[in-house]
């Protein structure tokens, strides 16, 4: 009898266990998701996606169209996905949007707007466009973009050329003071870590610390 009990305590804990695990994966798959995808051959890079999702997270994926698939978690504040998702609805979720300018333009890279809600999905592909609400969400993808590979090039200087990390700083810098970057609170770990590394040069390291200092203050 004791025996029966315990393994039907066990049956009810897993049935639990398992009705909550659905619940969970139910409501993550019913959110809405948005996606950014620029494609432009022979510029660096070629190929760039980003997905957020209302919550904040998602993927980045950064590369040349001949290396393989390669996305990375993304992880971007509350008050940015919100203004993703405002400039989406302003776009009307994609939904039978025409943004592209119908005049010869030069090539400017094929961009991609997609949303994704359960069996709803809407989607536009254009060169350029004169909306201002698509160019503000291009302009944050692609900020989003800058400010991943910004930090991705920092961190792989201070591994493997320590001598480059100033130069990775100056390009930061001017990220930074032409206001690209949509989040530039989240370099502020590397950039501490850089000011204190002693075996990373002293300009490098007066660079990063003044460039922290910079971002705290909002300057």
């Amino acid at each position: 009898m004791k025996t029966r009990r315990v393994a039907l305590g066990f049956s009810v804990v897993c049935l639990a266990v398992a009705c909550a695990s659905a619940s969970v994966c139910t409501a993550t798959g019913s959110g809405a998701t948005i996606t950014f995808r620029k494609v432009f051959k022979s510029s660096y890079p070629e190929f760039v996606e980003i997905k957020v999702n209302e919550p904040g997270s998602g993927t980045y994926d950064i590369r040349q169209l001949d290396e393989d698939p390669n996305p990375h978690t993304l992880e971007v504040g509350a008050a940015l996905a919100q203004r993703i998702f405002q400039l989406a609805a302003m776009l009307h979720n994609f939904q039978g949007a025409s943004l592209d300018v119908h005049r010869r333009i030069a090539n400017l890279g094929q961009k991609t707007f997609r949303y994704d809600k359960g069996s709803e999905s809407y989607e536009v592909t254009f060169n350029y466009t004169l909306n201002d609400s698509a160019t503000q969400l291009q302009d944050i993808f692609e900020g989003i973009a800058r400010e991943e590979s910004d930090l991705a090039d920092l961190q792989r200087t201070m591994k493997y050329d320590r001598l480059g990390v100033n130069d990775v700083l100056m390009q930061v810098e001017g990220d930074y003071g032409k206001k690209l970057l949509p989040e530039p609170e989240r370099l502020l770990p590397t950039l501490d870590q850089i000011a204190s590394d002693e075996k990373i040069i002293d300009i490098a390291r007066e660079r990063a610390r003044t460039l922290a200092s910079r971002i705290r203050s909002g300057h």
